[in-house]
């Protein structure tokens, strides 16, 4: 089966199952792959060249309207949405039963009593964090970590300066994705925040979900061990 992924998550997953895409995005980190564009900005005329047997997006990562071209091009579109882990197990199963993948095993994975609430910014200049009902947000209340969300509708919220020194937080975790956090940027955010409490945690395991969410909830919880 020919697929194309514009999912950096699905295609991790799909190798994992050993099946390899014909391509994927450039942010995918598959440099033996063929790359067809970005998530936000696909090669829509390179993709239907290829004439894949199936296009994995998810409304999270790709844009509807790339998503609406590819279909109107006649071809094969799965749409996935994961915006919580509790998502994860059912579109997982849902992309497995279309490209011929394993049959995943139930289970639920539980929330925990809240220990502490964390303020996780995603981007600097300006900057913004994560609301609640993302899957970041959701993964890390499975380890008992509560985020912390400014008075905001928005998924992804901007925060002002006066934000940043008035968070109700008892930590700052910086993901090395989006946005490259580094050490380097822990004294610039204890001295707007006000937190000492400053730690760097892997963003895949933050934000990428499928293949890695069991491990990536391990691995975080390791890392987060020390409240």
């Amino acid at each position: 089966m020919k697929i194309v992924s514009l999912v950096p998550s699905v295609t991790e997953t799909l190798l994992a199952w050993n099946i390899e895409p014909i391509a994927c995005t450039r942010f995918c980190e598959q440099p033996s792959l063929h790359h067809v564009g970005g998530t936000k900005d696909p090669d829509i005329a390179a993709i239907v060249a290829l004439k894949p047997d199936l296009v994995v997006v998810d409304r999270e990562e790709n844009r509807k309207e790339d998503a609406e071209s590819l279909i109107a091009q006649g071809l094969a579109v799965c749409d996935l949405h994961v915006v919580s882990v509790h998502d994860v197990q059912r579109e997982m199963q849902r992309l497995s039963d279309l490209v011929g993948g394993p049959t995943l095993p139930l289970g639920e994975i539980a929330e925990q009593e809240q220990r502490s609430v964390a303020f996780v910014p995603i981007w600097r200049r300006p900057w913004m964090t994560i609301s609640r009902e993302t899957y970041g947000a959701t993964l890390l209340r499975c380890l008992g970590i509560h985020v912390f969300q400014p008075d905001s509708p928005d998924a992804y919220p901007t925060l002002s300066d006066e934000d940043l020194a008035g968070l109700n937080a008892q930590m700052v975790l910086l993901p090395t994705e989006p946005y490259v956090f580094s050490e380097r940027h822990i004294a610039e955010v204890q001295e707007r925040t006000g937190i000492s409490d400053v730690r760097i945690i892997d963003g895949k395991d933050l934000f990428w979900w499928g293949a890695r969410t069991n491990d990536a909830l391990t691995r975080l919880g390791n890392d987060l061990a020390r409240l």
